[in-house]
C-alpha cells in the first residue's frame, strides 16, 4: 500500500521542502527550519551530499510528496522505464495521474494525504463507477466527482468557498464544483514538482 506512517512535518524537514500545503506542515517549517536530529539546528538544512545522496533525496522527496513506499514506487519507475521516450517524464506522469493526486489538484481535498483517504473511503466516481483505489491511474476524457450521498459529508462543507480562489492545473477542468474532468496528461509544466525526475532515474539505473 501507498500509506506512509512518520508525520509529514518531520519529512518535510528532512527534504527541506514543504511536502505539503497543509497548515500543520507549513507551521513546522517556519519554525524549524532544519533537519531532524541532535546536529539539525547547526546545519539547516544545507548538508553537502555525495552524488548517491543527492539522487536518494530526490527519490525520498517523489516517495513521500505522493505517500508511496519503496515497492511501489520501484514499481512506478519500472513501468515508466519500459515506455518510449523520456522515462522521467513518464515517472512524473505516473505519479500526477493518481487518482489521489487528480483529487487533491482538483482541490476537492485540502492535501494529498486527505485526498488519498477520502478516495479509500470511496468517497468518488469514476466515470460514474465507485474507485477507492488511491493509485488508480486517470486516463483523458475520465470524469471525476464526489459521490452524491457524500456530498452532505462535513468534509466538503467549505468546497465552494475553497474553490472560488483555486485555480485547477492545466490537464484538468473542473466542471462544477464537485466534479471535474481530465482534459490532456499532464505534460511540461504541469509536472514541475520539488524533486528532480532525472535524478531519479539516475538513482535506480545505477542500482
Amino acid at each position: 500500500m501507498g500509506k506512509t506512517l512518520k508525520p509529514l512535518g518531520k519529512m518535510s524537514r528532512r527534504e527541506g521542502v514543504a511536502l505539503s500545503n497543509g497548515a500543520s506542515v507549513l507551521k513546522v517549517m517556519q519554525r524549524r527550519a532544519y533537519v531532524p536530529g541532535v546536529h539539525g539546528k547547526a546545519g539547516g538544512f544545507a548538508a553537502k551530499l555525495s552524488v548517491y545522496g543527492t539522487q536518494l533525496r530526490e527519490k525520498q522527496k517523489a516517495k513521500r510528496l505522493y505517500g508511496i513506499m519503496e515497492r511501489q514506487f520501484r514499481n512506478y519507475f519500472k513501468k515508466a522505464a519500459s515506455m518510449t521516450g523520456n522515462t522521467g517524464e513518464h515517472l512524473a506522469r505516473l505519479l500526477e495521474t493518481r487518482l489521489d493526486n487528480t483529487v487533491f489538484r482538483l482541490g476537492f481535498a485540502k492535501t494529498r494525504p486527505q485526498a488519498r483517504q477520502m478516495v479509500s473511503h470511496a468517497m468518488f466516481l469514476v466515470n460514474g463507477i465507485k474507485v477507492n483505489i488511491p493509485s488508480y491511474q486517470v486516463q483523458v476524457g475520465d470524469i471525476i466527482e464526489v459521490r452524491p450521498n457524500k456530498k452532505a459529508k462535513k468534509l466538503f462543507n467549505d468546497l465552494t468557498d475553497r474553490l472560488k480562489n483555486q485555480a485547477v492545473t492545466g490537464w484538468l477542468h473542473r466542471e462544477e464544483d464537485t466534479k471535474g474532468k481530465v482534459v490532456s496528461m499532464p505534460q511540461g509544466e504541469d509536472l514541475k514538482e520539488v524533486y528532480d525526475p532525472k535524478l531519479i532515474v539516475e538513482f535506480y539505473s545505477m542500482r
